[in-house]
């Protein structure tokens, strides 16, 4: 079976190597989604490869498809069309609403022999629907056409704003591109494989964007194919009272959950197993969705870890993620460039609150973060989650219930001593390895980042009368 590359960034690996070549594709979905776009990538990626591509624009004009290639930064020289609406003083073109389907369908058969085109684009049925005037006759003449597609081994797509039963049974494969508006933030778009006749592909719904150059498409991260094996040691958070508290530190390839009221020190206690991996020579990266990077390097410098010369070489990276603009896919996306092309040993997540916020249907919170904590460890990196607990000293509560999920799970809170406000650390769960269960104090200052001893000892010891 001979495949054809779609030309979109993410779509092959969606349909296993691309289109069937010489089958008909219908491309669904509401305007403005994305349709005409995909359509054009496909097309100028088989002019690009020297076969003949004729594109059928019936709801479109080439003034309009010039904007859009220009756009884009996209020639479409190489590329034939018919459209709908001849050039002012010429009259070899047709008006759908002025012709019978007849000839009308004629012209597209005569344009395709004459051009002896590989590759075509209907844009779109609906005018074949409003000139067939009744079901059955559109029926029959989606029939006869793919007859002749299938006679010379024609690669087609057809686009369409909602698929007819008829079209979607004729054609060998249906793309349904989807578009929503969230309370907040911009336009999310996303796309499925509905049907693929004969053919494998990864179903579900695959988050993708439409930028300058054409769509990008982020396909569902799915960990099962993903797996390598990796020996289990020791990661070094680079302060030895910390790595004691762990039982030698955190097992390489676990997820660890650091959650904490606000103030706690849970994004510095996180940083600095990233900034240990830099100083080890390995590549780490910090996904951010709550702060400003140059904050974050303000912090974690201030703590005496060198973050400067690891962000100038490039072993250490801190990326910020905007949560009202990046859909979820697109950050298992980042995580994925990370893991393969930089060889990430550790990565951090702040927040998990943050990320919630990126997500329009928290349902899937759980298993989208199961999908992704199970495929890093399977790629041996070691990830840590901070989650930020509602109220600061009493009553506190999690948006979510994430602790079951992750390996790891390392406890901040706050307590009163002496009239001060302290931090305390512990470790709640830890799968592999042993580590102590005394809640340790916390000291963050210049001299950095300190385990000190156990809270008991003192909360026993004698208190200064107010």
């Amino acid at each position: 079976m001979e495949l054809v590359s779609t030309g979109v960034e993410g779509l092959d690996e969606i349909l296993h190597g691309g289109f069937t070549r010489g089958a008909a594709f219908l491309i669904e979905g509401t305007p403005g989604v994305g349709k005409t776009m995909l359509a054009l990538e496909w097309a100028l990626r088989g002019v690009k490869e020297g076969e003949e591509v004729l594109y059928v624009a019936f709801s479109e004009s080439r003034r309009e498809l010039d904007t859009i290639a220009e756009t884009n930064g996209w020639n479409l020289s190489g590329l034939h069309l018919l459209e709908s609406l001849p050039p002012e003083g010429e009259h070899t073109m047709f008006h759908p609403s002025e012709v019978e389907l007849e000839k009308t369908m004629g012209r597209v058969r005569e344009e395709m022999d004459r051009h002896k085109v590989s590759r075509a684009v209907i844009d779109s049925l609906s005018e074949i629907r409003l000139l067939s005037q009744s079901e059955l006759r559109y029926h029959r003449e989606l029939l006869q056409f793919k007859d002749f597609l299938q006679e010379r081994h024609n690669t087609v797509l057809l686009l369409d704003e909602q698929a007819s039963p008829e079209a979607a049974a004729l054609v060998s494969g249906v793309i349904r591109l989807e578009q929503y508006l969230p309370a907040y933030g911009g336009v999310r778009r996303r796309l499925s494989v509905t049907k693929m006749r004969g053919r494998d592909y990864a179903g579900g719904y695959h988050d993708f964007i439409i930028k300058k150059g054409g769509l990008q498409v982020f396909p569902r991260l799915i960990a099962a194919g993903h797996r390598v094996e990796h020996p289990v040691q020791p990661v070094s958070s680079g302060i030895e009272s910390l790595d004691q508290l762990c039982g030698g530190g955190i097992p390489s390839g676990t997820s660890t959950l650091v959650v904490g009221a606000a103030g706690t020190g849970k994004s510095s206690l996180a940083g600095s197993f990233a900034v240990a991996a830099a100083e080890r020579s390995e590549s780490a990266v910090i996904y951010t969705f709550d702060e400003r990077p140059e904050l974050i390097i303000q912090r974690l410098s201030g703590l005496g870890m060198g973050v400067e010369k690891h962000l100038e070489s490039g072993l250490l990276r801190i990326q910020q993620v905007d949560p009202a603009e990046f859909p979820p896919g697109q950050l298992a996306h980042l995580v994925r460039q990370d893991v393969e092309n930089r060889q990430i040993s550790v990565m951090v997540l702040d927040s998990l609150n943050g990320y919630l916020l990126a997500m329009l249907e928290t349902s899937f919170l759980t298993t989208q973060m199961h999908e992704l904590l199970t495929y890093l460890g399977q790629q041996g990196v070691t990830s840590f989650l901070i989650m930020g607990q509602r109220g600061i000293l009493e009553g506190v509560s999690s948006p979510i219930d994430a602790s079951y999920l992750t390996d790891n799970l390392l406890w901040l809170h706050l307590f009163e001593s002496d009239g001060e406000i302290r931090r305390s650390i512990a470790v709640v769960k830890q799968r592999a390895g042993q580590h102590k269960h005394d809640i340790h104090e916390l000291k963050l200052g210049p001299e950095g980042l300190v385990v000190g001893e156990p809270v008991r000892k003192i909360l026993e010891s004698p208190q200064t009368p107010l």
